[in-house]
């Protein structure tokens, strides 16, 4: 594997690994390469994405490495997330929610084995819009990231806890399983869109 092949998969790994990043030891294993070539790829990274001004950089974080966006960027992801096409919010980030909401504190993989897809998308559109934020950490390898609702969510939907979300039946058929789900995102977009 070139040196431009190692640098791209390091790229591609952390981008698909999100706000989670890798530590050094799962990319050398994931490549198969020694400290020494990781340290070399990690540093050309860095320094590309500083000489060709690019909207990313790659950082190093409690011994990980994550790609995030630069603070001097700041004011314009904010005029993103206030500007009115952002108001509502997508199915994914609406089925997201829900199931935050009802299974908090959760993780990222917890919610994608729930959703049959990746859901680091709309985690990001929840935090922007501050209807959740990260709760803890779970036990064990990779001490994942948990999310709950904020008091944004409880304010969205008028509730004093979330114990007051309405009950799960039991047992539902699919079609009453999706009936729920529109009503509640419908419910949602209303009560979202009105506050804005």
């Amino acid at each position: 594997m070139t040196s431009e092949e190692i640098k791209a998969v390091i790229e591609g790994l952390l981008f698909v690994s999100g706000e989670e990043g890798l530590d050094e030891k799962q990319i050398m294993e994931v490549l198969q390469i020694d400290k020494k070539t990781l340290s070399f790829s990690l540093e050309e990274l860095k320094e590309m994405y500083q000489q060709e001004q690019r909207g990313i950089q790659l950082v190093e974080i409690a011994g990980g490495y994550q790609l995030t966006t630069k603070q001097k960027h700041a004011p314009y992801f904010k005029r993103l997330v206030q500007s009115p096409s952002s108001a509502t919010l997508s199915q994914a980030a609406l089925e997201t929610l829900a199931i935050i909401a009802y299974k908090q504190p959760i993780s990222r993989v917890e919610m994608e084995d729930i959703r049959g897809v990746k859901s680091e998308r709309p985690i990001r559109t929840l935090i922007g819009k501050g209807l959740i934020k990260e709760v803890g950490r779970a036990e064990g390898t990779g001490r994942a990231i948990l999310y709950g609702t904020t008091k944004i969510f409880l304010e969205q939907f008028g509730l004093k806890s979330t114990e007051e979300l309405p009950q799960l039946p039991e047992q539902m058929t699919e079609d009453h399983a999706e009936e729920e789900a529109d009503l509640f995102f419908s419910k949602f977009n209303e009560q979202f869109s009105s506050q804005k």
